[in-house]
């Protein structure tokens, strides 16, 4: 009996370990940034990993007062492609954690 509380507390500490290195991941999210892009390149939006947009950059042979439905639609699709890269990032870099873990519940 008592040899299964010491696994018990192992296992504590590594839940314990895994939750802090998570916490510094997650961090470390917020410190990258992503590029998305549109129309070759017309239209840039730069978003950290917490999905915060940071810049849109917009090429002024973009900009026609004629066709502003179409800038609207390139800042969107790169927003789009931004938060997109933004969620790779984040699986890349949190499914770490998850890899080899098959706690029931979890997903």
């Amino acid at each position: 009996m008592m040899r299964g509380m010491g696994n018990m507390q192992k296992m504590m500490k590594q839940m314990q370990k895994m939750q802090k290195d998570m916490e510094k991941a997650q961090a470390e999210l917020a410190e990258k940034t992503v590029e998305g892009t549109a129309g070759g390149g017309m239209v840039t939006v730069v978003a950290n990993g917490h999905k915060q947009i940071l810049e849109v950059k917009i090429k002024e042979e973009v900009v026609d007062p004629e066709d502003i439905d179409m800038l609207q639609d390139l800042v969107l699709a790169a927003t789009n492609d931004a938060l997109k890269k933004v969620d790779e990032l984040t699986a890349e870099t949190m499914g770490q954690f998850t890899k080899g873990l098959n706690i029931p519940g979890l997903f």
